[in-house]
This record gives structure tokens, C-alpha cells and sequence, in this order.
């Protein structure tokens, strides 16, 4: 029985790593291939190393464009938009966790159904308010709108987080005299931090990805690093190597910032699953 086990765990961890080698594929070939020149980026068959490393592609992006501005508006709209979506989700997933009525899960229910609305489908009212306000091409509105794109998927994550906690400690609270605002900040908040941080980390990577609604609310001011990417690709054609260059550039940051948190994210992701 004993070897039995061994195989199995053998037998999944070959699998897993398979799995993880075939999804971090297209990510090694988009930076080797940024490191190609553009006759070897397109030859066939393809090399699986660059031949002859170059940095020239690296060096025509940022010629090109300022790459350090595109990266500072996608930094302040993904946090800025998570920062508002916490500051309007707490509460919310608070008041439904702790203080649930009939419509609570109908509420969250149709919040998320709302995902499932084609964006397309409201760009047009969405652009022209946006055009009246005088907020196109603004970091305060593009922030705004992934804020609001994102909220329901944060309200439920922090339900589902809230919902697990014991009841009995925030009345405890209660009893001991804690108000609205002190249970809030001093009892559930740092009990639901590894929920919490998952939440953020999740929400900042949802909205440095975001390209329907930078694409179509910005140009040039408030442009972040998807419309980065977009640029490179013109009437002229495709130019891999230095598309690959930039797209490296944009998803950089936020792949750092993965590596580092996915501890975080995994013990966040996995908050109440043992109890």
C-alpha cells in the first residue's frame, strides 16, 4: 500500500508539473523571443534559444515610447481601483456576512450576474457620459470604471471570507464594548487579512489586465501598459520582437509581484476551505 501511495504521488506531481511547464510555456517564449531580432523571431523552423541575444528590442520600446509613464498609469489605476473597490466592498460583504436578510443573496447574485454582461454592450452610454464629464483619457475615470468592474467579484470573495469567521468573537466584541467602527477595524479586519490580501492581490491583476476599457476610455494621458502593448500593433504588421519586448515590460511588474505574494495568495485563496 505503502508503494502504492508513492506512485500516486509520483504519478501527480509528473502531472502537475506537466501542466505547469505546458501554461508557463507562451510566457518563456514571449522573453526569449524578445531577445531575438525580428528575422529570427518569425524564422522557421523556430529555436527555442536566441542565437545571438540582443537588447536592440528593448532599446527601440523605449525610444519608441516612455515606457515609465505607461507603467505609473497602469500603478495608479489598478491599485487606486482596488483601494476604492475595499473601501466600498468591506462594508458591504460585512453587512451581508453578519447581518443577512431574504434579499442578501439574491443581491449578490444579480451583482455578480452583472459579469456576465458584455462590455461592449454598455460602452457607448458608458463613453458618451464619460465625453460629457470631461473624464475620456483621465486616470480619476478609467480608476473609476475598473472599480466598479471589479467590485462584485470582490464583494463576494470578502463574503465568502466574513461568512467563515465565528460569530461569537465579534459579539464578544459587542459585549466588551467595541462600537460599529472598532469591530470593524480592530476584530474582523485583522482576522480576514489573508482573505483580504488575496482579494487585492487579485483585483490589482484583473485591473493591469484590463484592454476593453483602457483601449476605449484613454489615449494618450491616462494610457497604461495594455494600450503599451496595443500600439505595437499597426497596419504596417506584427513586429514580434519588439511586441514581445513590450508585452515582457508590461506584464514584468505585475508577475514580480506575484512571485513574491503567492504564498499570500494561495493561504488567501484556501482562507476557510479546513476548518
Amino acid at each position: 500500500m505503502g508503494n502504492q501511495d508513492r506512485w500516486k504521488r509520483v504519478l501527480w506531481g509528473t502531472v502537475a508539473w506537466v501542466c505547469a511547464l505546458i501554461m508557463f510555456f507562451p510566457i518563456y517564449w514571449m522573453i526569449i523571443t524578445s531577445f531575438k531580432t525580428e528575422g529570427a523571431a518569425v524564422s522557421t523552423p523556430p529555436t527555442f534559444l536566441p542565437v545571438e541575444p540582443t537588447l536592440q528590442n528593448y532599446q527601440a520600446v523605449q525610444a519608441r515610447s516612455d515606457y515609465f509613464h505607461f507603467a505609473w498609469n497602469s500603478i495608479v489605476v489598478a491599485f487606486g481601483s482596488t483601494a476604492l473597490g475595499l473601501l466600498v466592498a468591506v462594508p458591504a460583504a460585512w453587512a451581508m456576512a453578519f447581518i443577512p436578510s431574504k434579499r442578501t443573496k439574491p443581491t449578490l447574485l444579480w451583482m455578480l450576474s452583472t459579469k456576465m454582461l458584455p462590455p461592449v454592450g454598455v460602452l457607448v452610454p458608458i463613453y458618451l457620459l464619460f465625453r460629457d464629464w470631461g473624464l475620456l483619457d483621465s486616470r480619476f475615470g478609467l480608476t473609476m470604471v475598473l472599480m466598479l468592474v471589479n467590485l462584485p467579484i470582490v464583494v463576494w470573495m470578502l463574503y465568502t471570507y466574513f461568512r467563515e469567521i465565528p460569530k461569537d468573537i465579534l459579539e464578544s466584541a459587542r459585549m466588551e464594548g467595541a462600537g460599529l467602527w472598532q469591530e470593524l477595524i480592530y476584530i474582523l479586519l485583522p482576522i480576514s487579512l489573508g482573505g483580504i490580501a488575496s482579494t487585492v492581490l487579485l483585483t490589482v491583476i484583473l485591473a493591469w489586465n484590463e484592454s476593453f476599457w483602457t483601449l476605449n476610455l484613454t489615449a494618450s494621458d491616462a494610457a497604461p501598459l495594455t494600450a503599451f502593448i496595443a500600439s505595437y500593433s499597426s497596419p504596417e504588421g506584427l513586429f514580434w520582437a519588439k511586441l514581445s519586448a513590450a508585452s515582457t515590460l508590461a506584464i514584468a511588474p505585475i508577475l514580480i509581484l506575484g512571485w513574491f505574494s503567492q504564498k499570500q495568495l494561495v493561504r488567501g485563496l484556501t482562507f476557510g476551505a479546513v476548518k
